[in-house]
């Protein structure tokens, strides 16, 4: 374990934010985890990064960035319909997805191409296309930086919500995330609910759907709509769909007819995306800081934006969706 001084953090945030680290270290094993918190000083001042997908940098770090890069896959067990598989939560999710595809376990499928680490699923209850990470989730393991001890969490103790886990609430900061184990079908089950799943398999072709299928039809979905962002700086979608009552929507569809929703038990989840294209933000530009011309969820560093930029533009487009809709956006990215 090198703990390295005054560290470029450009190269390993999506948004690609020129910031850097007062220090830096990379995580390998549970001894360097040990040996690294048992400082209590590191434990008091220290950012976790990994896979830099989900954060938008707003200044330098003056403290400790540790990098997870715990790595590894394995079998605990298996039963006659459901293998369990742990992984390392610094392996790269979307490596781990296509690895289910190559062994025939199913469940993580739709989940294709979402960007970031397997250990920050389960802290933001990572979803797409019907799907949602607490559904194939039997287990992690984290550690506890304040006492060195290692705790197994349940799905109960987690407490999923939309993208929300108790890892974002009163555990935020507490723990670190070392391994993660998910109950994975042999049998699929496939759902190709989301009706752009389907269309995508025609247009492929594909009359024999399997969890290859789905996963290379949700991949070329993500691949049209978001950015890639070694090409365009960016989080992939920079906010939360908004969860409203039926009443609201009852409401907001006496104006807005063609208003985008979808169920979400009793209330309505509605498509961020729509309300912000719909306030004229698609495609807006401003210097480097822009939302992007394909998904207005999306906003974009188009080479030299600052944080600050990227959260003031943000900011807009939150107030013009509450004056358009009465609608207060949040943002799915965390902001540091």
């Amino acid at each position: 374990m090198i703990v390295q001084e005054h560290v470029s953090l450009k190269s390993i945030n999506t948004f690609g934010m020129n910031v850097s680290a007062r220090w830096y270290v990379a995580i390998q094993s549970k001894t360097d985890l040990q040996e690294l918190f048992a400082d209590k000083k590191i434990v008091a001042n220290h950012f976790i990064l990994g896979g830099g997908s989900n954060i938008l940098f707003t200044k330098n770090i003056n403290g400790f960035v540790v990098r997870n890069e715990l790595k590894g896959i394995e079998v605990l067990k298996e039963d006659a319909d459901y293998v369990y598989v742990k992984s390392g939560s610094g392996e790269v999710w979307h490596e781990f997805v296509l690895d289910c595809i190559r062994t025939d376990r199913a469940g993580v499928e739709n989940l294709s191409l979402i960007p970031g680490s397997v250990g920050a699923g389960p802290m933001q209850n990572i979803g797409a296309y019907g799907v949602e990470l607490k559904d194939v989730f039997h287990e992690l393991e984290a550690f506890h930086l304040a006492d060195g001890t290692t705790k197994n969490f349940s799905a109960e103790e987690c407490k999923f919500g939309y993208r929300e886990s108790v890892f974002k609430h009163e555990l935020k900061n507490q723990f670190f995330i070392t391994s993660v184990t998910f109950r994975l079908r042999k049998k699929p089950v496939l759902n190709t609910s989301y009706g752009a799943i389907e269309n995508e398999l025609k247009s492929l072709g594909i009359t024999k759907i399997s969890i290859a299928a789905i996963s290379q039809a949700v991949i070329n979905i993500r691949s049209s709509k978001l950015p890639d962002p070694k090409l365009i700086g960016n989080a992939g979608s920079f906010f939360k769909n908004p969860v409203v009552s039926a009443e609201k929507i009852t409401q907001l569809k006496k104006d807005f007819p063609e208003l985008v929703t979808y169920p979400s038990g009793l209330d309505f989840k509605i498509a961020a995306g729509w309300l912000i294209e719909k306030c004229d933000w698609k495609g807006k530009r401003f210097g480097d800081a822009g939302v992007h011309k394909n998904q207005a969820l999306v906003l974009v560093n188009y080479a030299n934006a600052t944080g600050m930029e990227i959260f003031d533009l943000s900011t807009k487009v939150m107030e013009s969706v509450q004056n358009k809709f009465g609608i207060i956006l949040e943002r799915e990215v965390n902001i540091l």
